[in-house]
């Protein structure tokens, strides 16, 4: 939409001609690489990125566990779409919840071994893939751009830095 003929007002603060070029290549830009990524899990181990990067933040997790609302932060995703996703992932073998000790409401979800041995079947596909789709098409100088930008983004982003909630007790649990 062009603005050139909008009157400066208090109203929306319409990006200029530089800004929109930059979101849309950004967009498509990020768009094709997540697709991409997708695309060679789903064909290659059977799985979709959101299910790949559950197993990764569990993996990273102190005792692969996660509670379910710090998963779902973690993840991107609503709590509604990460519980249908460990549904399926439980179905698998991958996952499994279980109830917070000193928390009725809380839950967890849990790496199985046979979910680690998938993502670490599932790893050097997927690495070699945002490689080329992602790494391969950048100089190390636009690498450390990439990652300030996204960092600012990140920082600015609702929620930042936030924790999310713990199990009370849970290092006395059994």
């Amino acid at each position: 939409m062009s603005t050139d003929s909008l009157p400066a007002t208090s109203g929306p603060r319409w990006l200029s001609p530089d800004e929109q070029v930059t979101w849309r290549d950004a967009v498509t830009a990020w768009q094709w690489v997540l697709a991409a990524v997708d695309g060679q899990l789903q064909r290659d181990a059977q799985m979709p990125l959101a299910y790949y990067e559950i197993l990764v933040r569990l993996s990273e997790a102190p005792d692969r566990s996660l509670r379910m609302t710090q998963l779902a932060e973690a993840s991107s995703s609503s709590k509604s779409r990460l519980s249908h996703a460990v549904a399926r992932l439980e179905e698998r073998g991958w996952v499994r919840r279980r109830d917070c000790p000193t928390d009725r409401r809380g839950q967890f979800a849990e790496l199985t071994d046979a979910g680690f041995d998938a993502l670490r079947a599932a790893a050097p596909g997927h690495v070699e893939q945002v490689r080329a789709v992602l790494f391969d098409a950048l100089t190390p100088e636009q690498v450390r751009q990439l990652a300030g930008i996204s960092e600012a983004i990140l920082a600015a982003a609702p929620g930042a830095g936030a924790d999310g909630e713990g199990c009370p007790g849970l290092a006395d649990a059994p």
